[in-house]
């Protein structure tokens, strides 16, 4: 797989190649990048299933497959990259996921998990195989990305934020890239910006910004009125169906209170949004967020700006590579 032909990724001739991993709670991509370009993309479903290190042993195995369909030898690989969903917990210096679309012990038995992980293992198992291993949050990553080949070069105070499976932020102020103290900064998505408490989310909390509005929310909250997922209810609300409409744009008001809430916090400059749920419908989406800021408080908002992804869709194959290339 090749990303976008206009894309100068300027990886310096014969560096050695590098694997980048991105780990969704839907799926897992990995591919192979060196001064040739970026190829050998293998994706399949987030393992969730067995012991808590089945994601782990699953990278693993798909960087090889990735490797031989690149042409490279696996011990070649110079360094991997992991952009991956959190939150993230520590536990002896090494990177556990406590993914709340990944870890069934997290909400119980009502989230409909197959598994009762509070953790899956992640950094330990890599780096026992890879010599090294980089692993961030998939909002850093993708912060990273954009602000190296995308929609945020050149600006100091700016968020990339993804609406898809779930709701992530990487989050940038005076040029600084925040973490925080277990690399979980930008988990907006776990924030409380409405009374509406009647969705559960896979973190355990009721009626947070992702149990409200990711993509794996729509079907919960909204099935029994015929929205089997988001592209069906998003159809419906593009031919006009009055029902649709008004749930697209109450997710709207909750994800626009969320972004001026990140503006507010931070004096932002411009937000980037990606992820599935966007992207795919960004024409109809995009608008509406927009006005959420508009007029609200204009000493922190006016001249905000709220764009698409520059990276588009192959947005999370750049997060990971962003993170390890000089």
């Amino acid at each position: 797989m090749a990303l976008t032909h206009d894309i100068e990724l300027n990886i310096a001739p014969g560096s050695a190649p590098v694997a980048c991993v991105d780990i969704g709670g839907t799926k897992v991509a990995v591919n192979i990048a060196d001064a040739a370009g970026v190829r050998g993309k293998v994706s399949e479903p987030t393992a969730k299933e067995g012991n808590n290190d089945a994601l782990a042993r699953q990278i693993i195995r798909m960087v090889g497959e990735s490797c031989a369909l690149a042409g490279v030898a696996v011990a070649d690989i110079a360094a991997v990259g992991v952009a991956t969903c959190g939150p993230f917990v520590i536990n002896q210096g090494m990177v556990e996921l406590a993914g709340p679309n990944i870890c069934g012990g997290l909400a119980g038995k009502a989230r409909g998990l197959p598994n009762d992980w509070v953790t899956a293992l992640l950094e330990a198992p890599l780096k026992a195989t890879f010599p090294n291993v980089r692993v961030e949050n998939d909002g850093v990553g993708a912060l990273e990305a954009e602000r190296r080949w995308g929609a945020l070069q050149g600006v100091a105070n700016c968020a990339y934020v993804t609406w898809s499976t779930g709701i992530g932020m990487g989050l940038c102020v005076d040029g600084n890239i925040l973490r925080g103290k277990n690399g979980n900064a930008g988990h907006a998505g776990h924030t409380f910006v409405s009374s509406n408490n009647d969705a559960l989310c896979g973190c355990g909390n009721v009626g947070d910004v992702e149990g409200l509005v990711a993509g794996n929310a729509i079907p919960r909250r909204f099935g029994a009125q015929g929205f089997a997922d988001a592209a069906t209810l998003f159809v419906a609300a593009r031919a006009g169906d009055a029902g649709a409409v008004a749930i697209v744009d109450d997710l709207c008001d909750v994800m626009g209170r969320t972004l001026y809430n990140m503006v507010a916090t931070l004096d932002l400059q411009r937000i980037s949004v990606g992820g599935s749920v966007f992207w795919h419908n960004r024409d109809y989406l995009l608008p509406k967020l927009q006005a959420a800021l508009k007029g609200k408080l204009p000493a922190l908002t006016d001249g905000v700006e709220i764009v698409p992804a520059g990276l588009g869709e192959k947005v999370g194959d750049y997060a990971a590579l962003a993170l390890v290339v000089a």
